[in-house]
This record gives C-alpha cells, structure tokens and sequence, in this order.
C-alpha cells in the first residue's frame, strides 16, 4: 500500500469525526498539491477469515513532483474481533519492513469521558470539549511537533472504546511513531453532532491543517453522516484494555 509519510488514520466508522476530517482537510490555496482517492481490500486468511477484507479508502495529497506529502486512510470500522484483526493488518502494511520509511501515524479519536477511567492516584481533571495527546513509537519531527501542540492526556487505567484501545495496543506492539489525538466529549449529549462536539472536531482538524500544511474548510467538513448502529462487545475489551 502506497502512502505518504505523514498518515492520517480514521475509523470510518459513520461517526461525524471521519466524515469532517476527511471531507474538510484540503490543500492549502497558496500550495501546489492535488489530491488522489484510492481504495485497499487486504484479506484476512491469516486470521482464520475466509470472507472479509480489511477494507477503506485513502485521499492523497500530492506535490507538483508527484511526490506523497500526506494520506488519509479511513478504514472500515467493524465489529470485534474483526476489527482487531482489520486494524493490525492494516498497520503491518503501513509499517513494512524497513524502519526507514515507516509512516508517522496521526490517529484521531472522539471519546465520551464516561469510556475513560482515569488513574486514582492522578489528580489532574481532564476537560470536556478538550483535545489530549498520546505519543507512542520513537520520535519523529511530525510527532513532536503535534506532540508540543496539546496538552499530555492523564494516564487510564481502563479504556472501553473499542477502537482507541485497539489501536493503542497494536501500535506498541508494531512500534509505529504515532501521535493519538483525544477529543473528550460529554456523553450525556445526545446529539452527536452538538455544537461542543464540532468544535472538538474543528480543533483537531485545526491541529492537522497546520503540521501538515493544509487547510481545514469547517464549510466542506461533512456533517450528520449516517451513524452506524454497534453494540459493545464487552467481552473483547480485556485482551486490549
């Protein structure tokens, strides 16, 4: 899988932050970059599963030498434990072989607060409506220059979102320079597409738009995508919490 090295990773998973990011990420007026849709599909086989695909779709930003300056690869979302198995394959092709060109991986997330357990012994409040962020992997200039941006997420004890917990765990174990970005949002808001929850989105996209040197278009960013119905499977959670 051919990308950038400077990654955007999203669970396009229905929820309003996939569909603003990539649809309000676009290259900078004053820049010479175009951009390029493309889709994967890798199997799963190795997994045991003879009938699904890892599968999404990737948006290119590329310079006038055809040179890939950023990607953004939006991967279906799936139920566990074949999420697991979708995103772990998806991040061994993004890591490859050689270190020297592996990816820096961006990871944004929305978590309501109530699905994040933070240590007793930490006494610091986390913020609703704030963005937090976790580096992971070995330093890069995109990692410390995001990095220096937002405030250090408080240390969890338990994660219960599926996807953030997943892909931290994977991450580790594959050694992927990444930043992950928290937005905390307030459960207790119904609507998913609240004016504290799009500013949330507005910020992390702001924070991508300038280390990446593109623009984020809060007109263009998509909004009240369908969502799609999932329960939790609680059960999975303890093999990557």
């Amino acid at each position: 899988m051919k990308v950038a090295e400077k990654v955007i990773l999203l669970l396009n998973g229905g929820d309003a932050l996939a569909a603003a990011i990539s649809g309000g990420l676009n290259p900078n007026p004053n820049s010479n970059f175009q951009t390029l849709k493309d889709s994967f599909g890798f199997p799963l086989e190795s997994y045991g599963i003879e009938d699904r695909k890892a599968s999404g779709e990737i948006i290119h930003f590329i310079d006038s030498d055809g040179h890939y300056e950023v990607s953004i690869l939006l991967l279906q979302s799936y139920e566990p434990p074949l999420l697991a198995c979708a995103l772990n394959e998806v991040l061994l092709k993004l890591a490859g072989n050689d270190l020297s060109t592996m990816p820096t991986l961006i990871a944004p997330f929305i978590v309501p607060e109530s699905k994040l357990k933070q240590e007793s012994n930490y006494s610091r409040n986390y913020d609703k409506g704030s963005v937090y962020g976790i580096k992971l992997g070995h330093t890069t200039d995109i990692t410390e220059a995001l990095s220096s941006r937002l405030p250090k997420s408080p240390p969890f004890s338990q994660i219960n979102h599926e996807g953030l917990a997943m892909l931290l765990h994977l991450v580790n174990v594959i050694k992927i320079p990444t930043v992950v970005l928290i937005g905390l949002s307030d459960q207790s808001v119904s609507n998913k597409n609240s004016k504290e929850e799009l500013e949330v989105i507005c910020e992390i996209g702001d924070h991508l738009a300038s280390v990446f040197s593109l623009t984020f278009s809060k007109e263009k960013m998509v909004q009240n995508p369908t969502k799609i119905s999932r329960d939790d499977k609680e059960a999975w959670r303890a093999l990557y919490g």
